[in-house]
Formats: structure tokens, C-alpha cells, sequence
């Protein structure tokens, strides 16, 4: 029976945090109850079958402030729905918004908002075809809320799924880490680098067909909550593999770096909106490379770990200095109130 007053029965932020303790908040509270196969896999979209093989996922955008350097709410929440569709594979088609209001906000930050979140299905090429509002009381929003849902067509018979991940196989990232995260941070603290930082955000399903078509690509993920390390923990625990990491590949601007120097933080630790990680096989690596580099939003694209067959569910980071640590899986939050 449930103790009210036990702090460990209770919802804490960091369950929302991307990390461990959500984490272990979805295997052990979530999971046995829904009870799907498709659920299981915590993928970024499920998989269904109808009429045609079609993707959907739904996701939430709780991010403070609603604006900040290179985007705001709108355009995440769109960005962050299509990508999580373009990383199961699919080719996003139809977004449902619906939006939590406060009291009090201006109409001109609504239309901004609105207008932003168009241009985002715009560039994406999707549609936004169904949606709800609703009011809450002043001081119960920070400004507003989104939801969306959003379904894609998965035009090839190839599933992707951490079960595809063999040893051998190489780990790639679309771009540099950790934009979002130190964007969002610098306009909600008013902190001020020496050189500014905008956020990432931006639709990826264009450059993950790409990809698609060039390479034999296992899995994809969107590293957002939790970031680089929290998706290869749970790659690696799904498919009974190890993951090792090469610190000197992985590419953070010299901006994002000296931040997270000076407030204590992780590049792999934080959220990105507009970069993938995919796991492909070792044959077509250089290709999966050159194709992501081949694309504007794939320039800073690396090759930057191994998928191993020994002690399986570990991810380690081999250090520039040439030492080696654990990557575990993130506890609470580095940056909350990122997406």
C-alpha cells in the first residue's frame, strides 16, 4: 500500500527529466500496465499497422521561456513531432496541435506562436489538421502549453528497432550537441556568452531519408530529454549490447563548450531538437557520413562510437586524455524546462 507521505511515491521533476528516474518511471510503473509490444520498444514513434504502415507519436512542450534564440514553443513542438516520425523511418504527413492557454497571455504572443508553428509544417511539408484550446488560471502555464500528435507513412518494409544493433556497428550523429539546451539557458537566466548560442530546432525528415537511402541503418533516435547518453543507455540496454564512445569525435562548438565549462554541464548529457543518432552497420558508415554531411542540417555530422559485444548495456567514453569512464544513464536534470 502506498505511503502518502514517502517522498519515493511521489512525482518528482526529475521524473520528467529524461534520465533514470524517468526512465525507471516508464519500465516500472508505465509499461506492465499498457501492456504493447510496440510500446515497449521506446522508440521515438510507434509502428502500426492499417490501411498502410504508418507511424504516430505524441509528445508535450512544457518549455520556459516560450521564447528563446533560434525558435520558440511553436516551432519545437512541430520540429519535435516530425522528428520523432522521421527517425521511426516514416515521412511525416498530419500534426494535431492542441494548446493549454493562462490567463493573461498576450494575443500578439498567441498569433507569433501560431505563425511560428505554421512556418515549422510548412518547411517539414506537413499538414496541421486537427487541434484543441483550453484556459487555465493565471500562474498555471508559464504562458502556454502544446500537445501534438503526429502520423507518417513509412514507405519501406524495413523496420528499425534497437533488436537491428549489432556488434561492429557504428554510431553517427546529424550535428553538434547540446545548442538547445545552453539557448534555452541563456534566455531564461539572462545569461550572456561571449558568443551567442541559438537553438537547433529544426525539422529532420528530409535528411533522415537521406540517410535512409544511402546506408543500412539499424535505429534512429531523437536525443532529446536526457540527450546523446540518455538514448545510447537505453539502446544499449534494449539490444544486450555495449556502446563505446570517442570523446574527440563528438562535435560541440567551442560556444556550447566554454558554457557548459563555466556552469558545470555535460554536452552529452543535453538536449538537442534538431540533430539524430543513428546506429548503422560498419560497411556503410562512410557512406551514412558523407550523405549526412552532404546536407545542410547534416554538415557537422560524425562518426563517433562502436556498437561492442562485451559487458552489454554499458556505454563507455574513451577521453581525450586517452583514459576511458561509464556513461550511465542521466539522473534528475542537468537543464529543466528544456522542451
Amino acid at each position: 500500500m502506498m505511503n502518502p507521505n514517502d517522498p519515493s511515491e511521489r512525482i518528482t521533476m526529475s521524473h520528467g527529466g529524461g534520465g533514470k528516474l524517468a526512465h525507471e518511471l516508464i519500465v516500472r510503473e508505465l509499461l506492465p500496465v499498457l501492456a504493447d509490444e510496440e510500446l515497449a520498444e521506446l522508440g521515438d514513434s510507434a509502428v502500426v499497422d492499417g490501411a498502410e504502415r504508418l507511424a504516430f507519436t505524441t509528445d508535450s512542450f512544457v518549455v520556459k521561456p516560450i521564447f528563446f534564440p533560434g525558435g520558440d514553443i511553436g516551432r519545437l513542438a512541430v520540429c519535435g513531432t516530425v522528428n520523432d516520425l522521421a527517425v521511426a523511418g516514416a515521412q511525416p504527413l498530419y500534426l494535431s496541435l492542441a494548446m493549454i492557454l493562462e490567463e493573461g497571455l498576450p494575443i500578439e504572443d498567441l498569433r507569433r506562436i501560431v505563425r511560428s508553428a505554421k512556418a515549422a509544417a510548412r518547411e517539414a511539408g506537413v499538414r496541421i489538421v486537427c487541434g484543441d484550446t483550453k484556459v487555465v488560471d493565471h500562474g498555471s502555464a508559464d504562458g502556454m502549453y502544446l500537445t501534438t500528435s503526429g502520423i507518417g507513412r513509412l514507405p519501406v518494409a524495413k523496420r528499425l528497432s534497437p533488436r537491428n544493433i549489432r556488434p561492429g556497428d557504428a554510431v553517427l550523429v546529424s550535428g553538434t550537441l547540446g545548442d538547445h539546451s545552453i539557448a534555452v539557458l541563456s534566455a531564461r537566466e539572462g545569461i550572456e556568452f561571449r558568443t551567442d548560442v541559438t537553438s537547433d530546432v529544426q525539422p529532420l525528415n528530409d535528411l533522415a531519408q537521406k540517410l535512409l537511402s544511402t546506408a543500412e541503418v539499424r535505429c534512429m533516435r531523437d536525443p532529446t530529454r536526457g540527450g546523446l547518453a540518455g538514448i545510447l543507455n537505453e539502446l544499449a540496454e534494449s539490444a544486450g549490447v555495449a556502446i563505446e564512445l570517442d570523446e574527440k569525435s563528438i562535435p560541440v562548438t567551442e560556444a556550447v563548450r566554454a558554457a557548459c565549462d563555466v556552469l558545470g554541464l555535460d554536452p552529452i548529457f543535453a538536449a538537442n531538437e534538431g540533430k539524430l543518432v543513428a546506429i548503422v552497420s560498419p560497411q556503410t558508415a562512410e557512406s551514412a557520413l558523407q550523405a549526412l554531411r552532404s546536407h545542410p542540417r547534416g554538415k557537422n555530422g560524425a562518426i563517433i562510437g562502436r556498437v561492442e559485444k562485451d559487458r552489454p548495456g554499458r556505454v563507455t567514453i574513451r577521453t581525450a586524455p586517452g583514459g576511458r569512464r561509464i556513461v550511465d544513464m542521466p539522473v534528475g536534470e542537468q537543464l529543466p524546462r528544456i522542451c
